[in-house]
């Protein structure tokens, strides 16, 4: 198992671990009334971005206190339309179920769609979207009534085609406005397509290696509904990128918001902020830029957390298959070391290809757990007798001895193989606990209920800010319960193309309460509150007691 001395000998707010797993997982997507097929458009060719989509959120659109759900879709290709697809926007009833309100809320067009990123950019209390797909991204503004509109040129964001994939919202100059980041993956269109085979006979999928990378992109909020392109003058310009996943974290424990880009066969990049407007790419040096053997992998899904209650972040980017994931450490220095090539976590995932990627409490134990989806890019890899296309998913249970996946035993079907994609993490009904959402490429879309049955509580805290961002993004809270401290961020982004609810979820095992809630807002400022009882949800305002 994955060992590390100074992570597992950590005080936590429970006794003792299962040796099996107290949850359950069941499917409930027909029952709750998803009902999603995505089309990537193939129809012979294999043009590359059939193979990455689709994202997908769990986000409170019409701000009930009800997470609802959206699902990316791509569209047939110009010249071979045979049907209208559009993304899927589920409306949450509160009693299990899901009505589709896609066309009412005004996202029933036609989009190659791959990612989302949520976030209420405007500051006016509903969560806002930016679509990437091929072509040209969209804004879509929340009317507040129960629908969206299309503000890209508005904005200042109209003009700029490009294969993007990951965004997140971030407030990287702390103004209380959201900027925002997008991950652009090859510069690819069906005129410069490239013909490449497996077998030597037949046309296949063409790894990134056949194209020219291309920049991310930066965009400052000006706070007046418009955006400034800072690409260039943030130091964030790189076409040699070709960025699939972006995670935000506060690397150096500065209070600013440092970013983190997953790369499919170059280096990956972390980009420190240095609170002047700029970033500095320290990758390398940092020691997250390349395999353990100085390799550049498939950089995909990403997430970063700590998972352990030490203070120190851990890293996971999934990568290709016979690459293993990637399981960053960080030493107290700040640096970090790959621990995955010599644990189970690494042998266990070198044989699938992961794309979507999350650290999560689903036990409610107080230590954060890991989910990976796989699945394959080409379904003629199961002719050649080395690898599936459909793979089986990953449920990383941690416990004193490391990780271990329990998927084979949480039910529900999740361990059956998926080609997957997207994932994402939300409390869809309520209940305390942490339900996921998974997106299969060019099929189903899959909503699996957690049924906990330890008695295991959570602290569920939203947060709402005044001087910061509305939304918090940014904001680490940390939750002191009996001898453990538990650190979380409100954060947009991570996984791959896709994005899990802004309320934080604390595991707090059987503990009434949690002695101290310190909330470190983007704005500087600091609030601290006491005794907040376990097994409910807090409303937590910047400046205000929780309510």
């Amino acid at each position: 198992m994955l060992r590390r001395d100074f992570v597992l000998g950590a005080a936590l707010p429970f006794t003792a671990f299962a040796a099996s797993p107290e949850f359950r997982f069941s499917d409930v997507t027909a029952a709750a009334g998803i009902h999603f097929q995505h089309n990537n458009g193939a129809f012979g060719p294999k043009y590359l971005p059939e193979t990455l989509g689709p994202g997908c959120a769990f986000l409170d659109y019409d701000n009930d206190g009800w997470q609802d759900i959206l699902i990316c879709n791509g569209m047939d290709w110009p010249g071979h339309r045979k049907r209208h697809t559009t993304l899927a926007l589920y409306r949450n009833n509160r009693n299990g179920t899901f009505t589709d309100v896609t066309r009412a809320a005004g996202l029933d067009f036609e989009f190659y769609g791959l990612g989302v990123a949520v976030g209420d950019f405007n500051n006016d209390g509903f969560p806002d979207l930016y679509l990437t797909g091929f072509g040209q991204n969209r804004l879509l503004k929340n009317t507040g009534k129960g629908g969206f509109v299309d503000v890209t040129r508005q904005a200042g964001l109209s003009g700029r085609t490009a294969l993007s994939t990951s965004a997140l919202w971030f407030d990287y100059d702390r103004d209380g406005h959201l900027d925002l980041f997008v991950c652009n993956y090859v510069r690819w269109s069906p005129e410069t397509d490239i013909s490449c085979s497996i077998d030597g006979k037949d046309k296949a999928y063409c790894t990134p290696d056949a194209y020219r990378g291309n920049t991310c992109w930066l965009f400052r909020n000006r706070g007046d509904g418009t955006f400034e392109d800072v690409t260039a003058k943030a130091g964030i310009l790189d076409t040699s990128s070709k960025s699939l996943g972006v995670a935000m974290f506060d690397y150096d424990n500065d209070g600013w918001p440092d970013l983190l880009v997953a790369n499919d066969t170059q280096a990956n990049k972390l980009y420190r902020n240095m609170r002047n407007g700029k970033f500095d790419e320290i990758g390398m040096p940092a020691g997250v830029a390349f395999s353990e053997d100085g390799k550049a992998r498939a950089g995909m899904g990403i997430d970063v957390a700590d998972c352990d209650n030490t203070g120190h972040k851990s890293v996971v980017i999934t990568n290709y298959d016979n690459e293993m994931l990637g399981f960053y450490s960080a030493a107290p220095g700040g640096n970090f070391t790959d621990l995955a090539p010599r644990s189970d976590l690494g042998r266990a995932t070198r044989r699938s290809l992961g794309f979507g990627c999350f650290f999560f409490d689903a036990s409610l134990d107080g230590l954060l757990d890991l989910l990976v989806v796989n699945g394959h890019i080409d379904d003629t890899v199961r002719n050649l007798g080395k690898s599936q296309y459909a793979q089986k998913p990953q449920l990383f249970l941690q416990s004193r001895s490391g990780f271990h996946d329990v998927a084979p035993e949480i039910g529900g079907g999740f361990a059956d193989a998926k080609v997957g994609r997207g994932a994402a993490y939300g409390d869809f009904d309520n209940d305390g606990d942490l339900d996921v959402l998974i997106t299969t490429n060019n099929g189903p879309a899959y909503l699996y209920r957690n049924d906990l049955m330890n008695g295991n509580r959570s602290l569920r805290l939203k947060l709402i800010g005044t001087q910061s961002n509305r939304d918090g993004i940014g904001a680490r809270v940390e939750v002191h319960a009996g001898s453990s401290i538990l650190t979380r961020m409100v954060k947009s982004g991570s996984s791959y193309l896709s994005q899990s609810e802004l309320p934080l979820t604390f595991g707090m095992g059987h503990l009434s309460k949690a002695d101290r809630v310190i909330v470190y807002w983007p704005s500087g400022r600091a609030d601290e509150h006491r005794n907040l009882a376990a097994g409910r949800s807090w409303l937590i305002q910047e400046g205000a007691n929780p309510r």
